[in-house]
Formats: structure tokens, sequence, C-alpha cells
């Protein structure tokens, strides 16, 4: 990972447990959810959002003022409009992206569940998709909930990741291993 990158999800870190700790004293887990899920789709469907928090022009009076106003609208979990806010103040709304990501992650933790990436060259069917599912819940002992992407560059097979661990059975990869072992004998 990059310093930068580093640096933002070390923010968005600290943040998140603090999110979290808060809801989870308050009990209201189910409610920090919703608006985690609202803010994450907001920032897939929003350029002009994602230029908002990233934009180094928007002064912190604007960029704290538009930020109250969008959360107020969706209609967002206290504790986090309220983070939202003072991350405008101190300029660092610009980390958004990875404090979704790390309360999601604390979230299915909390659930005793654990996302698993997987790209594959062509689209999972629903049942391929459960099936991959159940034999990984297997595997880790814990629940999985699958993400898929598509990836046409691995030619066939699935790249898997789990947390630190990583399954590749991709045809791609055995074709440059074999290309690495023919260098070898040649």
């Amino acid at each position: 990972m990059s310093e930068p990158a580093s640096i933002s999800a070390g923010i968005a870190d600290r943040y998140a447990t603090a999110i979290f700790e808060i809801a989870q004293e308050a009990k209201d887990l189910d409610g920090l959810e919703k608006g985690v899920n609202d803010l994450a789709e907001a920032l897939d469907a929003s350029a002009d959002l994602r230029d908002l928090i990233s934009s180094p022009v928007i002064s912190r009076a604007e960029q704290g003022a538009a930020i109250d106003a969008i959360a107020a609208k969706m209609g967002l979990h206290a504790v986090l409009a309220n983070t939202l806010s003072l991350m405008s103040q101190k300029r660092r709304l610009f980390v958004l992206p990875q404090l979704v990501k790390a309360l999601r992650a604390r979230l299915a933790d909390h659930r005793g569940e654990v996302t698993a990436e997987v790209i594959s060259a062509k689209a999972l069917t629903k049942a391929q998709s459960d099936k991959l599912a159940k034999t990984l819940s297997g595997r880790f002992g814990k629940t999985i909930t699958v993400e898929t992407r598509v990836d046409e560059s691995i030619i066939g097979g699935l790249i898997v990741k789990v947390g630190s661990k990583m399954i590749d059975t991709s045809i791609a990869s055995r074709l440059s291993s074999l290309q690495n072992a023919m260098k070898e004998v040649g």
C-alpha cells in the first residue's frame, strides 16, 4: 500500500472505531449500517459528492455546510452525521470511501461475517455464488459474503481473497507460472 493510501486508511480506521463503538454503546448498529449503506450508494452514484469530498478548492465552511445538508437530507445516523461534520472541519472528508469500507468491515465482523472478494472471467450465477460462499464458510468457519467482480484478463478460473488469504486458480496465473518454469528450463 502506498504511503498516502495507508495514511488515509489509518485516519478512516480511527474514525470508524469511534463511530462503531458509540453506535454499539447506543445499541443502534442497525441504524448505523443503514446510514453507511446509504452513504456508500450516494458516493457511488454522485460524481458531485465525490468532487465535494476531495476538492481542495472548496472551503471548509462550504464543505461543512454541504455535507451537513446532505446528511440531513439522507437522514443519516446521528453519530455518522456528526462525524462527517467534524471531518469537514478537519479537512478529512477525502477519507470517506475508506471510512465506509472500514465501517462495513467492523459491522460484518460484529455479525461474524467475512467478505470474500471474488474475481472471475465471467459473471457468476446466483447458484455459483451461493455454492462458493458455502464452501468458503466451511473452510474459514465464518459466514461468508461474496463480492464478485468480472475481469476477463484472467481468462478462466477464480481469484478469491478472504482477509489476508488469496486463492488464485486463474488460467492467466497458471500460464504465467508455466512461462516462468519454461524460462528456467531453457
